[in-house]
């Protein structure tokens, strides 16, 4: 009975954007896909769909080739060659996490910002606001498009673009901190803190482009940790879990 009661009190939030970072696709200090990884990040998000908030996931592609990597002087990639590189990734990425899902019974539509209709959806905002609207999860691959673009911007980017109600950072961190929390056990976790708070102490959970655009149009953003087992549909619901960062504490 309590569940039920959960279950049919209003949403805090109408829409949503969730953004997982590749890390989430496999095992601390490991690289590729781990369905063993994979699913119970599907549950979570599954279980969060019950709660009649319209989820939009953009995916990170860092577990499988981060284009930092080919900055170096030696190598005969290009950089830009190496953002799309990434990109791809990303698809690769939403594929697994799409099959999980639908393993679950989610109704799922993934969508890339670059064309493979073999394996997905073109990205048309109208269509994704669509697929929302009709109760559908809505994963989306492939960045902006365009390199030099990091998946975090990208994010912020369509939860703009979809008139998301807030900004969702799964991490496999509690929060922010005022420092690294894996390098330093002293470091402090924020409750709450302003988009300027993140930019002058150089707090580098996202980075600053996408905090710019998410200060420039006052979209809220939350920063939690997806690894502990209810956070993602305490979040989706509206609870305060991690870190909230908006114009102004509340």
């Amino acid at each position: 009975m309590a569940e039920a009661t959960v279950l049919d009190a209003t949403p805090r939030y109408r829409r949503v954007v969730l953004k997982i970072s590749g890390e989430g696709f496999c095992h601390r200090g490991e690289r590729g896909i781990a369905m063993d990884a994979v699913l119970p990040l599907a549950q979570q998000i599954h279980r969060a769909s019950r709660f009649q908030v319209q989820i939009a996931i953009v995916l990170g592609g860092g577990n499988i080739l981060r284009g930092a990597q080919f900055k170096a002087g030696n190598t005969a990639i290009r950089e830009a060659t190496a953002h799309y590189m990434g990109m791809l990734a990303t698809v690769i990425n939403g594929l697994a996490l799409q099959d999980a899902l639908e393993s679950l019974g989610c109704d799922t539509r993934l969508l890339t910002a670059i064309r493979m209709d073999g394996v997905a959806e073109p990205y048309i905002r109208r269509r994704a606001s669509r697929h929302l609207e009709k109760g559908r999860i809505v994963l989306l691959a492939g960045g902006t498009g365009s390199p030099f673009v990091t998946t975090d911007t990208a994010a912020a980017q369509r939860a703009l673009e979809l008139e998301a109600d807030v900004l969702l950072k799964a991490t496999r961190v509690d929060g922010i901190y005022s420092d690294d929390p894996e390098k330093n056990p002293h470091a402090v976790l924020y409750s709450e803190l302003t988009y300027d708070d993140v930019r002058r102490q150089n707090l580098r959970v996202m980075d600053f482009e996408s905090v710019t655009k998410c200060q420039q149009y006052n979209l809220p953003i939350l920063v939690f940790n997806f690894k502990k087992a209810d956070h993602i549909e305490r979040a989706v619901r509206g609870e305060r879990v991690g870190t909230w960062v908006s114009r102004g504490c509340q």
